[in-house]
This record gives structure tokens, sequence and C-alpha cells, in this order.
């Protein structure tokens, strides 16, 4: 994550410390009446124009240095301010607290990149069980389909066979009732041959009387 221009960075590395003061014009010094003859004192950056000039002293970079490491101490710097000028502000820590510091905003970048990624696997989580849930409700919709289909398919082919079966029978009543006109009509034919026989046999003997 790239650092805003406005944010605040710790530094314990010599040069870069010494490179950032003299930017601005700033020198190594000490608060009076803080150190002996044995002891720097309290360390500090004099910058040109403000009121440090009564109550700082100013010492070399070596003694500077050696009471920062001494001291174990890191200067929190701020190359700009919010709205882009060059700032001065510096601040001398404890390098257990600029640590700290430093693991807490690593730890915050973290678990905002962690939210991050589990929110996306979330979604693709969810976006995955929403295409599967339409993917099945689409299954079972065809499947329905299918199976109505069928359904009239068999309804239709039931109809079909019945409409033969009663066709088929209304065919074989009219054919047993033609049969049934046509045995009728032959008895009649018989029995009028018949008479018509006899007659003749009668007539044929009342003549030879």
């Amino acid at each position: 994550m790239a650092r805003t221009s406005a944010s605040a960075r710790p530094l314990t590395d010599h040069e870069e410390i010494r490179r950032w003061a003299e930017e601005r014009g700033a020198t190594p010094a000490c608060v009076r009446g803080t150190g002996d003859s044995n002891d720097t004192g309290m360390i500090r950056l004099d910058f040109p124009g403000y009121s440090g000039a009564g109550s700082l002293e100013e010492i070399s970079w070596d003694d500077w240095f050696e009471k920062f490491d001494e001291s174990n101490l890191a200067l929190i710097v701020q190359d700009e301010t919010a709205s882009g000028d060059t700032s001065n502000f510096n601040k001398l820590v404890s390098r257990d607290t600029a640590e700290t510091g430093r693991s807490s905003s690593r730890n915050s970048r973290s678990t905002g990149t962690s939210r991050g990624s589990h929110r996306s696997t979330q979604a693709r989580s969810n976006h995955k069980a929403s295409h599967t849930s339409k993917a099945r409700s689409a299954g079972r919709a065809s499947s329905a389909q299918r199976s109505s289909a069928q359904g009239r398919s068999a309804a239709g082919s039931k109809q079909r066979t019945s409409s033969k079966t009663s066709a088929n029978s209304r065919r074989s009543g009219r054919t047993s009732n033609q049969s049934s006109r046509n045995q009728n009509q032959n008895k009649k034919k018989s029995a009028s041959r018949a008479s018509s026989t006899a007659g003749r046999r009668s007539a044929t003997r009342r003549r030879a009387a």
C-alpha cells in the first residue's frame, strides 16, 4: 500500500535522518541544562526561525547520534503536510513504540486486505450458489416439462386406442346387422320359392284330376 503524503514514518538510519533534517535547514541540538560534561542530555532538532534558540544548544551530529543510539530512539517524521507543503514535523520516541506503531499499521492493512478478500470470496461463493440453484431449478422445470409431455403423449395414445376400439366395435356391429339382414332376406326368398313350388304342384294335380 502506497504511503500518503501526510503520513508519518519512523527513521533510525543515521544518513536518512541527517538528510531529512538538512533538507529543512535543521541542525542537531540538545536541551540546555539537561546534560553535563559526560552526558549530552536531551537531544532535539533545531529548525531556523522557531522558538528553540534560547533553550537549545547546537551539538555535532556524532554526539547527537551517540545519544540517539544509546537511548534506543527512533525519529518519527512527516515529509509533507496534507496540503502538499514540506513538513517539519518530527518526534523522538523509543524504537519499541515505533515498531509497535508500524506493526499496528501493517496489521490494520492486513485486516483490511483480509476482509476485502473474504468479501470477494463470499461474493464468488454466493454467485456460484445462485448459479447452481438456478441450474437446479431449470433442471427441475425441464424434467417437469418432459414428464408433462410424456403424460400428454400417453393420454393421447390411450385416447387414440380407445377411438380405434370404438370404431372397430361400430364396424363390427354394422357387419353383424348386415349379416342378419342378409340371412332374413335369404330365408324369405327360400320360403317364397317353396310356396311357389307347392302352388305349381297343386295346380298340376288339379289339372290331372
